[in-house]
Order: structure tokens, then sequence, then C-alpha cells
């Protein structure tokens, strides 16, 4: 089952508007640095004030489903909670770059397992005992053009949206 983003939408939108031209570019760099430099210093600080603008922002929405990591989701090792927080950051970059494709559950999701698998190959540079095989497997399906079949797959199967 997926969960959406949303929950806490309908609170947060009494609180404030849309995302600002400046916030959204601020999201895609985030985005983009934690993919390539998970690590960083700031990087805690980003995933924090990442989450919460998605929280808080009415009319950025991203699927949260753990289905697209497989058995990596939820084992509190080898970064899993990094990597599920960028499917979400890459996402929403995905739809910041690009809104017209914004209500294109594939396209979004594609390119938010994307992000996860650049973020575990930037974190293998640094820590190479954080492998994980299933990872390593969807790499291997990314770099032979098959990474969107099995996103649709899960989508289908584990990530549905329930009405």
């Amino acid at each position: 089952m997926v969960i959406l983003l949303a929950a806490s939408h309908a609170l947060a939108q009494d609180k404030r508007g849309p995302a600002t031209p400046e916030e959204k570019q601020t999201a895609v760099k985030a985005a983009r640095l934690l993919e390539s430099d998970p690590f960083n210093k700031d990087a805690k600080k980003l995933r924090q004030w990442f989450t919460v603008w998605l929280i808080e922002v009415p009319d950025i929405r991203v699927e949260l489903c753990g289905g697209y990591l497989g058995p990596v989701f939820g084992t509190k090792k080898n970064y899993d909670g990094e990597l599920f927080q960028q499917t979400m950051f890459s996402s929403a970059a995905f739809v910041v770059e690009h809104p017209d494709q914004a209500s294109d559950r594939l396209a979004v999701n594609l390119a938010g397992l994307e992000g996860a698998l650049k973020t575990y190959e930037a974190i293998l540079q640094t820590k190479p005992k954080a492998r994980w095989t299933f990872l390593d497997e969807l790499i291997v399906k990314r770099d032979k053009g098959e990474l969107k079949a099995y996103v649709q797959e899960v989508m289908q199967t584990k990530c549905t949206v329930k009405q």
C-alpha cells in the first residue's frame, strides 16, 4: 500500500500557500546534492528541511512506498532511511522540474528510485560495506533499461493507491 504525503497537507494548506520558485529551486538543488553527496556536512539539515517542506506545501505531492526498495526498506541498517527519504526527494525534484508530468505516477516514482540508486552509489564510494545485493540488482536493471518495468510492476502490486 502507498501512503501519499498528503495527510498533513490539509492542515498545512491553512498555514501557507504553494511552494515559491525559490523553494522549488532549493528543493531541486538539495535533492541533487543528497544524491551525489549523501554525507555532506549539511545533509541532515537538508533532509529535515525537505521533509517539513513537503508536508507543508500544498502543491507538491509525492508517494511514500517502501516497496520500490524491496528488502532494504525498514531494516534500519546500511542507510535504508536515507535511501527511502531520497526516493521522496528525487520524486519531488522531478515534479518541480517536470510539472507537466506531476500526475504520471510511473515517471515520478521512477525518478525517485533512480535518485535513491544514485545516492546508494555515492554511499558506496565512502562506505563500501553498506552494500545491498538487491540494490546492486536494481542498478543492473537500470543500466539495461529495465528499471521502468520494475517500477511499473511494484506500483501495481505493492504500491497501490487506495481510493
